[in-house]
């Protein structure tokens, strides 16, 4: 088991402590909700150090992200950053991930921690381009502050403005005392914020400044459990359990990350798939009765039979209510479609919504 360089500290601050991706990682310090609406009236802070980064330099380093990933990267400026995922070659998903742009030739790609390992393995196997990467998974760590008084908090840490960052897009630039930290605003949280790149030796004085700055903020440290719940309400992927190899990118609703402007693994399958249409796609939904779905829950017609698979669920913090994602046949995704959760036998009422669940 692999401990991040906080680990220790969050021992310290009693959180529960559980593996993930083979990671001891923070699940929760006071509870779920509490932590869930720090984050959304707040601020709060995680740390994601488990995420794997690699370092694509080189003349073809845009070639290869465009050859391996879904979405045009030919578009980003140095300082933009872009969601996009690994196709594999049975209409799948090796994995999502977010490209950054360094530098001109200079490419920073952050995957799940779960597969650091695989990514590494597929894009390697790619390079037939003499593009340099390099797996610094290991020597960095990121945290991600988030909450809508995150920016307000921390703007005392750093003499660039942060409020000027937009969405997807960073800065590389001063943090808490150090140089050369990659401030990024490409939160999984819905509420605002921003993320943190910095080595493994600087992270526990950042931790500590951090908090120091946030204090009269009310700043907390979040698990990852609170992190769940908070992209579910927005209605963000989780990889493994809303996409995997074996979920289409269209079925799962990131069309708008599948650009067909140009080619690249399995692209011709997957506009194939596009032009004739999918016969499942992944929606959201509300229990309509009580009941909580969870991932592998089934999905059943009104008639009873099954027809699809829960994906994520949860009762909703911020909403009081329970929500969820799953696939269905596409003759069910138009919202207010009746679907039907089956907890412990029993056939419990759902409704098809639009995302995302929760609203600022």
């Amino acid at each position: 088991m692999k401990n991040t360089a906080l680990s220790h500290i969050h021992e310290n601050l009693g959180a529960k402590m559980v593996p993930f991706a083979g990671f001891n990682m923070p699940v929760q310090y006071e509870g779920v909700n509490i932590e869930h609406e720090t984050v959304r009236n707040g601020v709060g802070v995680f740390d994601v150090s488990h995420m794997g980064e690699f370092l694509l330099t080189g003349k073809n380093a845009l070639a290869l992200i465009q050859k391996v990933t879904s979405n045009d990267a030919s578009v980003l400026e140095i300082g933009r950053a872009q969601y996009s995922c690994l196709p594999n070659n049975e209409g799948g998903i090796v994995d999502d991930l977010i490209v950054y742009r360094i530098k001109e030739e200079q490419y920073l790609l952050v995957v799940n921690a779960s597969n650091i390992e695989k990514d590494w393995e597929w894009i390697s196997a790619h390079n037939d381009l003499d593009v340099e990467i390099r797996n610094i998974s290991d020597d960095y760590s990121l945290l991600a502050i988030q909450g809508p008084k995150a920016v307000e908090a921390m703007q005392v840490l750093s003499s660039i403005d942060l409020a000027a960052i937009k969405y997807y897009h960073f800065e590389v630039a001063d943090f808490a005392g150090f140089e050369h930290v990659i401030i990024s605003a490409t939160g999984y949280t819905g509420s605002g914020g921003f993320e943190i790149y910095c080595k493994n030796d600087q992270v526990e004085q950042i931790w500590n400044k951090v908090f120091e700055a946030g204090a009269s903020f009310g700043i907390k440290p979040i698990g990852l459990a609170a992190r769940d719940t908070l992209r579910l309400e927005m209605g963000f992927c989780l990889y493994g359990n809303d996409i995997n190899d074996t979920t289409s990118p269209l079925e799962a609703g990131l069309g708008w990350i599948t650009k067909f402007t140009k080619e690249f693994t399995n692209s011709e399958n997957l506009k194939k798939q596009k032009e004739e249409g999918v016969t499942r796609k992944l929606v959201a939904f509300e229990m309509v009765e009580r009941g909580i779905p969870r991932h592998d829950y089934e999905i059943a017609d009104a008639s009873g039979n099954i027809i699809g698979v829960v994906t994520s669920g949860t009762q909703s913090p911020s909403l009081g209510i329970a929500i969820g994602l799953g696939y269905v046949p596409t003759t069910l995704t138009t919202v207010d479609s009746e679907i039907f959760i089956r907890i412990r036998n029993k056939d419990v009422k759902a409704k098809v919504v639009k995302l995302p669940f929760y609203k600022k």
